[in-house]
């Protein structure tokens, strides 16, 4: 299993909005890509999401993920809840 540790800055005020359409619109798509989400946390008193995303099919993660925002239901999300996002940072983690 590869796992990759997403980080978001969201924009001031908009966090409930970005939390309602992840999960309404970006993990049930993740899952049907392949991918498992172990979990998403905020910090307290920042406007910072963290998730966790896990993929382990017979693709490479990155081929995979490549996939997942080429296909058509990742560009048919209108209005992209990414609009919702400042600034997001995501690194591949490997168990030890």
């Amino acid at each position: 299993m590869t796992w990759q540790i997403r980080e978001y800055t969201v924009k001031p005020g908009e966090m409930k909005e970005w939390i309602e359409e992840w999960r309404s619109r970006i993990v049930p798509l993740r899952r049907n890509h392949g991918f498992q989400v172990l979990g998403s946390w905020t910090v307290d008193g920042t406007d910072q999401f963290v998730w966790i995303v896990g993929y382990d099919g017979p693709k490479s993660w990155q081929q995979a993920d490549a996939d997942y925002y080429r296909s058509p239901e990742r560009k048919a999300l209108d209005p992209d809840p990414a609009r919702h996002l400042a600034h997001v940072s995501a690194r591949l983690m490997s168990g030890v």
